[in-house]
């Protein structure tokens, strides 16, 4: 895989107000550093371990992006320097994040993981959930973390219309999110959807941010 030829190839594809997340999970620092010495800086990692170990080893002028279920005992450990944590799924892990970062002196990007797919093994909040969590009282009371967008994952399949189908709903519920709690915050406005099998259909649909893997770095090896 000619992994600089492979990012130019997508970035040029990419509409410039999309930003291109190189899903760099189970690859070698040896690799990802291919990446980045093409010049670019934005990388999501799935696993807690696997990002720390790889931001101590790697330049610190990073963009790191938590991009994968995360549980509340691992927040400790990315909060000094995670960039944005795209998988948040409950009020429990916003107050985790919220304290880890007041003790970093930091406030961290956050969006909310939607769970969108017609499959058991997505995680995410339904739509009524998401408008719960954006109620509660507790969430106004957050001030180390920043809610700036939602995000979702299609179901896995070559249906393309259905791909199609539950990224439009998961960007209608962005703008009735967006115009019933965040009309005046400028931040909101981030719609991570879209991998390498559907990125290009959730472009269309109105996507900000796709998080892409195996066509950048090819196949994970899981060894």
């Amino acid at each position: 895989m000619n992994i600089p030829e492979q990012l130019k190839k997508i970035k040029n594809e990419l509409p410039q107000h999309v930003k291109l997340i190189a899903v760099s999970k189970t690859h070698p620092v040896s690799v990802i550093m291919e990446a980045y010495n093409a010049g670019h800086k934005v990388f999501g990692e799935n696993r807690v371990q696997e990002l720390v170990s790889k931001y101590d080893e790697m330049p610190k002028d990073i963009e790191w992006h938590l991009i994968g279920h995360l549980q509340t005992n691992k927040v400790k450990y990315i909060a000094p320097f995670v960039s944005l944590i795209h998988s948040v799924d409950s009020l429990k892990l916003l107050s985790v994040i919220d304290k880890e970062a007041q003790k970093c002196n930091r406030v961290i990007d956050c969006l909310l993981q939607v769970y969108i797919a017609s499959e058991e093994t997505k995680f995410g909040l339904s739509a009524d959930e998401l408008h719960e969590l954006l109620q509660s009282p507790e969430l106004g009371l957050m001030k180390n973390i920043r809610i700036c967008g939602l995000m979702g994952m299609a179901t896995f399949t070559d249906n393309k219309e259905q791909v199609r189908m539950e990224f439009r709903f998961l960007k209608n519920l962005f703008h009735d999110v967006k115009l019933k709690y965040f009309k005046e915050q400028s931040s909101f406005k981030e719609l991570s959807m879209g991998m390498s099998s559907d990125y290009r259909i959730a472009v269309e649909e109105g996507s900000t941010m796709v998080r892409i893997g195996s066509n950048i770095f090819g196949h994970r090896s899981y060894t």
